[in-house]
């Protein structure tokens, strides 16, 4: 239990910092729905979860092979960046979507009938664009033998409950952050909602932008 504590705090503190999965949460969030928002948030626990096993389990292979081919992930990153921040800013919400003023709409519930794909490509691109960054490995490798939590210190069933910890607490935070900004959203109205998707997709292109930029310096 007190491995999988420390891991529940580790995971929430790798999470929490404002990052591009974070915006892309908080729109999707406050545009499509909490669940729609929740699931963005999932996909990001999953590959913490993916790249914390590999470092709890000290499979230095295939660290090594990932890390080796951080500028390709970079790169890709980045680029899936610029596509995403560019598809944000321009889309316009839909008539009727939920404001302080506006009238109720289909929108408005978490996820209308006939959009579960809308849940599949929110896992699948926010599991994707976590995964171009493989250096967490090496972020989670230094943790976890500072702790002298691996599996070659304390056994396989130690790295078991560390990795079971990180997931749970990256997924606690991705809950708070959508139930939180799920609670404001039918204060959104559509013009604000509009001004919304323009700010996050040029914080998701400045990102995409800065992900490029680290290659040539």
């Amino acid at each position: 239990m007190d491995t999988w504590l420390r891991g529940l705090a580790l995971g929430l503190g790798i999470a929490a910092p404002v990052g591009p999965i974070g915006v892309l949460c908080i729109r999707r969030t406050l545009a499509d729905g909490r669940l729609v928002g929740l699931v963005s948030g999932l996909g990001a626990a999953t590959a913490d979860m993916l790249f914390g096993a590999v470092a709890a389990f000290g499979l230095t292979a295939v660290s090594a092979a990932l890390t080796s081919q951080r500028v390709w992930f970079s790169l890709v990153g980045g680029v899936f960046l610029l596509y995403l921040g560019l598809r944000t800013a321009i889309r316009v919400p839909p008539p009727g979507t939920h404001g302080t003023h506006g009238t109720p709409h289909t929108a408005g519930s978490d996820v209308s009938a006939g959009h579960d794909w809308r849940l599949g490509g929110a896992y699948a691109s926010t599991l994707g664009l976590t995964l171009t960054n493989p250096a967490t490995i090496l972020s989670f490798a230094a943790v976890f033998a500072g702790l002298g939590l691996v599996s070659g210190a304390r056994g396989p069933g130690t790295a078991v409950a560390l990795v079971a910890g990180v997931f749970c607490g990256s997924a606690l935070w991705w809950l708070i952050l959508s139930t939180g900004v799920g609670l404001l959203r039918r204060r959104v109205g559509r013009r604000a909602l509009r001004g919304i998707n323009i700010v996050s997709g040029a914080v998701l292109t400045a990102f995409g932008v800065a992900a490029l930029l680290s290659l040539l310096l």
